[in-house]
């Protein structure tokens, strides 16, 4: 290959949606300084990531050990549901390929845009692509530097002139731009916050609600419940079999798996809410339950929340795994106190 092909060509995949996916795709390529894949999936690298690695020639990193600078980041690979990590990356500016499927939601549902997320992503889905280098962008006009702008003063002394009626007008008028300004700003704020409210509620709160409903309506119509609430009732009635239960889900090769869409959690606790709402399971174990589920919760954030703390890659091997394990010390733990409050319901 010739020198100049090389500069114009370079390796390049094309990352597209799968059954249930969203998104058109994305088209992703290393460079000098963006030569690793993040995974962020729990249990090393996923397959994923290894392919789009191996294709464009990047460094395939687990982002449950270590962390990267955004500017070192070809794609983030993630498998969430939709709540968190989902709009996380794209926020940064990181293309994200998530390997279940999904759209846009969450609170950070607006930044996930088709040129940034593709999802329900699988090893099929990254194919190796040729990317032709694209002209020079063309020159932008010289803009001064802040320092040597007018400033707003300087712009109305211009047109009121530096006398004293200048300097009353300029001070006059700057009360009430001041004032306007700031009602202004409140008023936009309060928009957008209820504007975001709206779209929170009716794109992840309904829908969520809405399967829960339905996963309840399954559950007690097949029988499953009954079923469930019989093979749990003596496991769960008594604090032993609880603090076995939180031992289970946060078992640190567990936890980041189990995590992701809180299905366990969300299933066992529609599960034993139905039991204790029919009186099969008396309602003081509602509390210690609800602990001894969700052992796991946000273990598979803890990388993204350190590298969002713009932690150092030994913090993150060495935070990583002492959240992890310190969740089978905390879960029995809060199981137990659960149990303790809950006497006298």
């Amino acid at each position: 290959m010739s020198e100049t092909d090389t500069t114009h060509t370079s390796r390049a995949v094309f990352v597209r949606a799968g059954a249930g996916g969203w998104g058109p795709g994305l088209l992703l390529r290393a460079d000098g300084k963006r030569n690793k894949v993040l995974s962020v999936t729990g249990g090393g690298i996923h397959e994923v990531a290894a392919r789009i690695a191996a294709l464009t020639g990047a460094e395939a990193v687990d982002g449950f050990t270590t962390t990267v600078p955004d500017d070192e980041v070809v794609a983030a690979v993630i498998n969430c549901g939709g709540t968190a990590r989902i709009g996380v990356y794209p926020r940064k500016g990181i293309p994200t390929v998530d390997v279940y499927p999904g759209a846009p939601g969450g609170p950070l549902a607006k930044f996930i845009t088709e040129e940034l997320f593709v999802s329900a992503v699988g090893v099929e889905q990254v194919q190796p692509s040729t990317v032709e280098g694209a002209e020079e962008p063309a020159e932008e006009p010289a803009v001064p530097p802040r320092s040597e702008r007018p400033s707003s003063r300087e712009v109305a002394a211009t047109v009121t002139g530096d006398g004293k009626f200048g300097q009353a007008f300029n001070s006059v008028t700057g009360v009430f731009v001041k004032f306007g300004s700031g009602v202004g700003s409140f008023v936009n704020t309060m928009l957008a916050a209820g504007r975001q409210t709206i779209e929170l509620t009716l794109k992840t709160i309904l829908p969520f609600m809405a399967y829960v409903s339905l996963l309840l309506g399954i559950v007690i119509y097949t029988g499953v419940a009954q079923w469930m609430g019989e093979v749990l009732s003596p496991i769960a009635s008594n604090p032993i079999g609880l603090v076995a239960i939180s031992l289970v889900v946060a078992l640190p090769f567990l936890s980041p798996i189990l995590g992701p869409g809180a299905a366990i959690a969300q299933v066992i606790g529609t599960l034993m809410g139905s039991q204790i709402a029919i009186g099969a399971l008396p309602v003081q174990y509602a509390l210690p339950t609800l602990f001894a589920i969700n052992g796991q919760v946000g273990c598979d954030f803890v990388p993204v929340g350190l590298a969002l703390g713009e932690a150092k890659p030994e913090t993150v091997a060495v935070g990583t795994p002492a959240v992890l394990i310190s969740r089978m010390i905390t879960s029995p733990v809060a199981v137990l106190i659960a149990w303790a409050a809950s006497f006298g319901l």
